[in-house]
């Protein structure tokens, strides 16, 4: 009775439409997502430990919010499918769940040490519960004068970006379910990715915008999650979808993704580097992660899907957190930058594994509540 009741459910829910997500995502794990998270963490440590000029660690977030954006609209696809809705309080439940416990833990530990000077920079009030809120991006952009912020915790701006989307995207996703042509959402969600960008262009071309508005605002930088939700939404005609699993097709695709994402990084231009380039690498990252899913047996991507890769994946967040905050205070170990940054690593992945262990694993019991 339950099951025919769900196909039911799910016939008028989704009018056999059945984007990709769906398609390469049945199981409850979907493979060679924590492989990309043990990617763009590594990008983004090594950048910060000294190698920026040679790793773009804006590259690591923009991969963090593409893969953020494809997995919520998955498991929303899914859960539309299911019931033909979407609960928004058991959503923002399990992001809260999920998120703010090792935040807080971090802020808490990072703000004391700084207050009585065993960390550098300068702690406040307004600093921590703008950080603890999500406004860490614009707090930074229009509010710190740079006194109040503890050193390492610029990263959180990112935090925030994916934290305002998603206090809209479920409505926006329901709406577009309910009222829409499934097929043509993706190009809905387009649309509104070209308009990011015309918003860039205004902002550095129009109004002489600063680097650092167009790489932290949340209004500047939502495309790159979006281009995530895209994937996750698209269906493709079965004759184009059955030619791009053919080996030569995986072939281009993946090449032609990876030369964009090395032209973006090439590319130095101040104006491109604050426009296009952030649309450009949206759009290189969708071959790249559809065959990574579809194909994870597959090379490169089966390198994701090492355990070894994959545990440093499921430890990525709580490594964000700390690694900054750790690699800006470990200078008293010695005067050799390289063995500072080894133990900086060493700290973040003891910190990673035992946050994983004693907040996470309780509360993903807890979440599965909420499912």
């Amino acid at each position: 009775m339950t099951m025919a009741r769900t196909a039911a459910q799910e016939s008028a829910a989704l009018d056999g439409w059945r984007p990709m997500s769906m398609v390469h995502t049945q199981h409850k794990e979907i493979p060679s997502l924590d492989g990309w998270r043990a990617v763009a963490i590594a990008i983004v440590f090594l950048s910060h430990a000294g190698l920026g000029k040679i790793v773009p660690g804006g590259l690591g977030v923009t991969i963090f919010f593409f893969l953020s954006g494809y997995l919520i609209t998955t498991l929303l696809v899914r859960e539309f499918s299911a019931s033909a809705t979407i609960n928004v309080r058991h959503f923002y439940v399990r992001r809260v769940l999920r998120l703010t416990p090792p935040l807080l833990l971090v802020l808490v530990v990072t703000y004391a040490l700084t207050h009585y000077g065993v960390f550098t920079g300068n702690a406040s009030w307004s600093g921590f519960f703008a950080q603890l809120f999500y406004f860490a991006n614009y707090y930074a952009l229009f509010f710190d004068n740079g006194h109040t912020l503890p050193q390492g915790t610029g990263v959180f701006w990112s935090l925030a970006v994916e934290e305002h989307f998603y206090f809209v995207f479920p409505a926006l996703f329901i709406f577009l379910m309910r009222k829409a042509d499934h097929r043509k959402i993706p190009l809905y969600l387009a649309g509104l990715c070209v308009l990011v960008l015309l918003w860039r262009y205004y902002l550095v071309l129009g109004t002489g915008a600063s680097m650092e508005r167009t790489y932290y605002a949340t209004d500047a930088r939502i495309d790159s999650i979006l281009y995530g939700c895209i994937l996750a939404m698209l269906k493709l005609p079965d004759a184009l979808h059955g030619a791009l699993h053919k080996p030569a097709a995986r072939t281009i695709g993946v090449t032609a993704g990876i030369v964009l994402l090395l032209l973006t990084l090439l590319v130095r231009d101040d104006v491109f580097r604050e426009t296009l380039r952030y649309s450009l690498q949206g759009i290189a990252l969708i071959p790249l992660f559809f065959y990574s899913v579809s194909h994870p047996r597959s090379f490169p991507f089966r390198l994701l899907n090492l355990r070894w890769v994959q545990r440093v994946g499921i430890y990525s967040y709580s490594i964000y957190l700390s690694h900054e905050v750790l690699l800006s205070n470990v200078d008293w170990v010695s005067d050799h930058a390289a063995l500072n940054i080894l133990v900086a690593l060493a700290l973040s992945l003891l910190f990673a594994m035992a946050v994983d262990r004693l907040i996470d694993a309780p509360l993903r019991v807890v979440r599965a509540r909420f499912r």
